[in-house]
């Protein structure tokens, strides 16, 4: 989507941003746009996908764009992703057309918007043996600035366990647990062609009686606003995937979490365990 050679006088009122191609997104950004001590990405901070900076829609210009590549499928590694602002409008095009998620939460500072390439997020390997998982942290809470939204994608193989050991956030105890609701929205792999289902577990916590045992399949979406979560189950043979989104009321935007008394447990036995081989899942090839 190229940017409009002529733009409306007031394309983005408000400072609002919009996507198309990548430009770098703040070139100055306000005095104090991250929150708690963050020093933000700014200029530089993606170079290999930045393609120069634009006029700033806050002076009257016309709107920030990025080019976002995305990837053929939820399995096929990490996506790029756009960040908008409080208050941001925009639109999102695409020639051929496609599925787009739009995460957001209530927050209180107004941040820059920022284009995130797929290769700068952070990978990680999760658990051991049935209870392996694959993580992209794009949104984590120490990987890249945001009010108040915290985001992730969750991988898992068929068969196994994910979200386990079951653990909360939804009480606020300083460097222990952070209060955070959340939401999981599930794909589920088929295979040969036949739809594939999950399982996901909420059982009641001392703050809340969330009480949840859900067949999921690709769509569904499962609601945390309290309780012990896990376990994420992938039925044999059909991958699972989630993205999690959590925010919280907390001063500190931190993912602390507790594992449930009776699981715990299960962590101490990861050590001499292999991850699963199936993992990590092929990750997408960022385009040149």
């Amino acid at each position: 989507m190229a940017p409009d050679p002529e733009p409306d006088p007031e394309p983005f009122p408000d400072g609002d941003s919009g996507f198309g191609p990548r430009v770098d997104p703040d070139p100055e950004p306000d005095a104090e746009p991250f929150p708690d001590g963050w020093a933000g990405p700014g200029r530089g901070a993606f170079p290999e996908r930045s393609a120069g900076a634009g006029p700033d829609p806050l002076a009257g210009g016309p709107p920030q764009v990025f080019r976002l590549e995305g990837r053929g499928g939820v399995f096929a590694g990490p996506s790029d992703f756009a960040y908008l602002p409080r208050d941001g409008r925009a639109e999102v095009g695409s020639a051929r057309g496609g599925r787009f998620a739009l995460a957001g939460a209530r927050c209180e500072h107004r941040l820059p918007a920022r284009y995130g390439p797929a290769g700068a997020v952070p990978v990680e390997l999760r658990g051991a043996g049935t209870c392996s998982r694959q993580v992209h942290n794009f949104a984590a809470a120490d990987v890249f600035p945001c009010d108040r939204l915290i985001a992730v994608e969750v991988l898992t193989p068929g068969g196994n366990w994910s979200s386990y050991p079951p653990h909360k956030h939804d009480e606020h105890h300083p460097g222990e647990e952070s209060r955070l609701e959340e939401i999981y929205f599930f794909e589920i792999a088929p295979h040969d062609g036949v739809p594939g289902l999950g399982y996901q577990r909420v059982s009641p916590s001392p703050a809340g009686k969330t009480d949840v045992l859900a067949e999921v399949r690709t769509g569904d979406t499962v609601l945390i606003p309290d309780g012990w979560h896990g376990p994420s189950i992938a039925a044999p043979g059909h991958d699972m995937y989630y993205l999690n989104v959590m925010a919280g009321p907390d001063a500190t935007r931190e993912w602390l979490i507790r594992d449930h008394p009776d699981h715990g447990w299960i962590r101490g036995t990861w050590p001499g365990l292999a991850v699963d081989p199936r993992l990590p899942f092929p990750r997408a090839e960022d385009p040149a």
